[in-house]
């Protein structure tokens, strides 16, 4: 829970201050003074009686009623403390900078839950513990450095789980000019997590008075539809979110018997949380601050980049990463080429990247901006890359640059990475209120990763010719040992979603093994029905073409350990194609897409999404597969409707809707030319 107290609280009371600023207690008590904070401000200290020019107590107990106290004290001491403020002192907020707690050992687990019980108990809001603490426009309630300068409109709120990295990230952002509107520190956040930040953040957004930019650093995700609700509440309304989620290898906690169960990881699931949310996923701080530099640009709306620069290698370099990225540096040429040309030094190329050499000038670059801003119409943004070799001053192209991109309605990001021959240059372009990127690469990667994040995808509604009732129905049918239904009511379930399946015949005995295959029709593939990985104990055989080979298989089948039966299907040719589902804790369903064969078990070449999707979300995903080139055809081979594949998809999502017990499901493979779409193996697992 998060109240006015301790977002603007009208006294602050720091427990343990002190005044030796190398001590956490001392540090905050001097960052509130020296941060202008206007309220009323008192000190605890057993043994001072004067605190950094503050009267100090010696015992709580002594304490006017105070609205937010924050405690750096031993762990221990916390819990009665808190009683004794919310009790006796009307009390409602806390921010908790001691450690010792749930992050140590079980002892401070207990610590920490009887404290919180005792902020419960007095519906005062927790902030921490573990934690440096919080800055915003009222007070500079941490106890690091640096402090930045706020900025309510044009800085991004920040919530990092993380205290130190917090500092880190704040440290990099201000080097380069970025601004901040607030930081939160989680720390342990059992009471206030990171989601109950992004609710603050949503409930007061104000897109015109209010910073319109959110970074995150999380170490985990304790309630991902919250997240998924504010931060898709938050993009609507016209703000941007860049997130870091770390304990990106680390694989889901449960036993999974399916390969898509096994697939399933922590970071998967992240990834399509965001996605659908809205929210770019970066991999480090530096792509963090790189991402959040962004967007306190004009948005990229296009795809098609102008690079601008007088460092060749440079442009080359960021011209490979943007179309690695999905962006384009289309060639520039014709008639209005070749007049910028003309105000060009000689050996000048205007082709893009549009080098204008190391002797250009300030005019010459205004020139070739007002080219791409209003002739060249097939340019949407600019990135201008300007050093100094220490031979010149390049305050005036930083002065035409400054201009030109509050002018300009087309985006223009700089890269001026001269950091010690052109500082002076640089530290006046960054008072004008601009960030700076140092690397090309870097900003075109991020470039790429913030066009890429699409906007906050709506599910697509349930069609109505889906027997929603039929479905249901196979909860009622028996399962085995492990949870997974049987053969019939997975093809109940295929049928009642209108999915093409393979005709196909169980049988128990060699008698009506033969009269299966003379119904379906050479050639035949045989499955033993019992154990859960066929292939991994010889339980599946192709290119069965005579009634000698119906018999070999069936015996060597029924003597596998766990064989119920043999199931006979008719054999169907195609590319083989995957589509499963992994329910994972607090998020959802996962719903994975792909190629199958060795497209999935060794490549690993999937797209999740997370439940319920987009036929819109579905088909951005199958395009970004790496072998999306074999769906279209490839070298004369026919390949796969997309759009047929994806109404396969989007159903296995709605099932996800009327099933919500699954646990995990498999398609794969599904055998595809064109428009025909076969599903060949399936299975299902629920709980019930």
């Amino acid at each position: 829970m998060i109240n006015s107290q301790l977002i603007n609280p009208s006294s602050i009371v720091v427990i343990g201050a002190s005044n030796d600023l190398r001590k956490a207690g001392g540090k905050m008590l001097h960052n509130i003074i020296a941060g202008g904070y206007t309220g009323k401000i008192y000190a605890v200290n057993q043994r001072e009686s004067q605190v950094q020019g503050q009267n100090s107590s010696s015992t709580i107990e002594q304490l006017p009623n105070v609205d937010l106290a924050i405690l750096a004290i031993p762990a221990q001491f916390c819990p009665s403390v808190i009683d004794e403020l919310g009790k006796n002192h009307k009390t409602k907020a806390f921010i908790v900078i001691s450690a010792g707690f749930s992050e140590l050992n079980e002892v401070g687990e207990k610590l920490e839950q009887k404290m919180i019980e005792n902020a419960n108990k007095y519906s005062a809001s927790l902030s921490g513990p573990n934690s440096i603490g919080i800055i915003n426009t009222h007070y500079s309630g941490v106890f690091t450095t640096p402090i930045p300068q706020l900025d309510s409109i044009t800085g991004c709120d920040f919530i990092s789980s993380s205290g130190a990295t917090a500092v880190f990230l704040m440290e990099a952002g201000m080097q380069v000019g970025l601004r901040f509107s607030s930081i939160y520190s989680v720390g342990n956040g059992k009471q206030i997590c990171a989601e109950d930040y992004l609710e603050y953040l949503d409930d007061k957004f104000d897109p015109i008075n209010g910073s319109k930019t959110i970074i995150m650093y999380l170490e985990n995700i304790s309630k991902p539809q919250k997240l998924l609700k504010h931060a898709t509440s938050i993009i609507a309304k016209g703000g941007r979110i860049a997130a870091i989620k770390s304990g990106a290898t680390k694989a889901g906690s449960r036993a999974a018997s399916s390969h898509t169960g096994a697939m399933a990881t922590s970071d998967m699931a992240t990834r399509a949380l965001f996605r659908k949310a809205g929210i770019v996923y970066c991999s480090s701080r530096e792509e963090l601050i790189s991402v959040a530099s962004v967007f306190s640009y004009k948005r990229l709306t296009g795809k098609n980049i102008a690079v601008i620069t007088h460092a060749g290698g440079s442009a080359v370099m960021l011209s490979d990463a943007l179309a690695q990225g999905g962006l384009h540096v289309p060639l520039l040429s014709g008639e209005i080429a070749e007049e910028l040309l003309e105000y060009l030094h000689s050996g000048s190329s205007v082709s893009n990247p549009i080098d204008f050499l190391a002797t250009g000038s300030a005019e010459q670059l205004g020139i070739i901006i007002d080219f791409c801003e209003h002739k060249f119409d097939c340019i949407d943004a600019m990135v201008v890359v300007f050093g100094s070799p220490g031979l010149f001053d390049v305050e005036n192209v930083y002065k035409v640059l400054n201009v030109k991109m509050d002018v300009c309605k087309k985006p223009i990001f700089p890269v001026l990475p001269s950091l010690v021959n052109a500082a002076k240059e640089i530290n006046y372009f960054l008072s004008k209120g601009h960030v700076n990127f140092p690397d090309e690469v870097i900003l075109g990667k991020a470039l790429c990763e913030v066009y890429n994040t699409g906007a906050p995808s709506e599910p697509s509604n349930i069609e109505n010719i889906i027997d929603i009732k039929k479905i249901k129905s196979v909860l009622n049918t028996p399962t085995d040992v492990e949870g997974y239904l049987s053969v019939e009511a997975n093809n109940t379930i295929m049928d009642a979603l209108g999915i093409p399946r393979a005709a196909e015949i169980a049988v128990d005995s060699e008698y009506q093994a033969l009269q299966a295959a003379q119904k379906l029709c050479f050639p035949l593939v045989m499955k033993v029905i019992g154990p859960v990985h066929k292939s991994d104990v010889g339980g599946v055989a192709l290119d069965i073409n005579s009634n000698n080979l119906v018999v070999e298989q069936y015996k060597a089948m029924m003597e596998i350990p766990e064989a119920r039966g043999v199931l006979i299907q008719k054999q169907h040719r195609g590319i083989e194609l995957f589509v499963g589902v992994s329910h994972e804790h607090g998020f959802g369903h996962l719903l994975m897409m792909g190629l199958g064969g060795i497209f999935v078990e060794v490549l690993a070449d999937i797209k999740v999404c997370l439940c319920p999707c987009s036929k819109e979300e579905i088909v951005f995903r199958l395009k970004n597969l790496k072998g999306y080139p074999l769906l279209q055809g490839i070298r004369g081979k026919p390949g796969v409707d997309i759009d047929a594949f994806a109404e396969i998809i989007l159903k296995i999502s709605h099932l996800t809707e009327i099933l919500p017990e699954i646990t995990e499901l498999d398609i794969n493979p599904l055998l595809g030319t064109g428009t025909d779409i076969i599903a060949v193996d399936m299975r299902i697992r629920i709980e019930k």
